[in-house]
């Protein structure tokens, strides 16, 4: 059993592959027949790719952009041959990597049966190969799909994907309230964060994954707005002091009640975006925060 989206984005993409089997096998050969949406496992019906006997043959779909991949289902040869695909590497990297060692290897193939067998994984990445390696090596593959959704869709708020929490919790104030997509900043809408009254109060978003952080948008509370004024918003990598001391992207000097501000963070590197208080007795408010921002290349 295996889970897929709805879309195989394997169609969207450009196959390559070490060799392409000669004559008499040259019109059958092609890389992109394993990425025409067609299972059909019959070598002669024109649907499958192969390479010639070599060392280390491999065949790679690249899907044009990063994406997370879910899972990938892999249809073999059904007329003959199908074992030859049994220890074939599969990877998910963010480059070619014929000619490097691969950022991540899914999987080693070890079935030789033709039916579609999927592989769920949960990895980023733009290109997927297949690989065998050793010499006098043949890989012939009918159909390679591949689901998943985008590592990061433009304009998207990447808080969205994240987990939050905070220095305390007043009453109905749960950290991820400030991270649920909705502005709202009345408190009796139940859409806003709050800690206790603490001494230098904190929120930290853990994005999950590492980001070049362009932008941090910040909605105060319609009422007390003063009580976010002075608060730092810090982006990195460390949860030292509860990630308060990562770099520095800007100090809020002022929102208005129920506004939205948007700081700039020319690209800050960083997994964690904390928004603290600092050097007193205050409580923190948050009705929303989004993230702007983009992959590391």
């Amino acid at each position: 059993m295996y889970a897929t989206f709805t879309e195989n984005l394997a169609l969207r993409g450009k196959a390559t592959q070490s060799s392409i089997r000669g004559a008499p096998w040259t019109g059958y050969s092609a890389a992109s027949n394993a990425i025409d949406g067609n299972r059909q496992s019959q070598f002669m019906a024109g649907s499958c790719s192969t390479t010639e006997y070599q060392t280390n043959p491999w065949w790679r779909v690249d899907l044009l952009d990063s994406y997370i991949i879910t899972s990938i289902i892999i249809t073999v040869r059904g007329d003959c041959c199908a074992e030859e695909t049994i220890g074939a590497n599969i990877y998910i990297s963010d480059s070619p990597i014929e000619d490097q060692s691969p950022k991540k290897i899914v999987a080693v193939w070890l079935i030789s049966i033709s039916s579609p067998i999927g592989r769920l994984v949960k990895l980023e990445g733009r290109y997927v190969t297949l690989k065998m390696e050793g010499q006098n090596k043949v890989l012939s593959l009918c159909e390679v799909e591949v689901y998943g959704y985008p590592a990061v869709v433009a304009g998207e708020n990447l808080a969205l994907r994240g987990r939050a929490k905070q220095s305390s919790v007043y009453p109905a104030g749960i950290p991820m309230n400030a991270i649920d997509g909705n502005r709202a900043s009345n408190w009796n809408e139940g859409s806003c964060s709050h800690t206790q009254y603490n001494f230098s109060p904190w929120w930290r978003l853990d994005l999950l994954k590492t980001y070049k952080v362009d932008s941090v948008s910040i909605t105060n509370r319609d009422l007390v707005p003063e009580r976010i004024n002075g608060a730092e918003i810090r982006i990195g990598n460390s949860l030292d002091n509860n990630g308060n001391n990562n770099p520095r992207c800007a100090v809020v000097s002022h929102i208005v009640g129920g506004g939205t501000e948007t700081f700039q963070c020319n690209g800050m590197v960083g997994r964690y975006v904390n928004i603290v208080v600092p050097g007193r007795k205050e409580y923190l408010t948050l009705c929303e925060v989004e993230v702007y921002g983009h992959s590391l290349d």
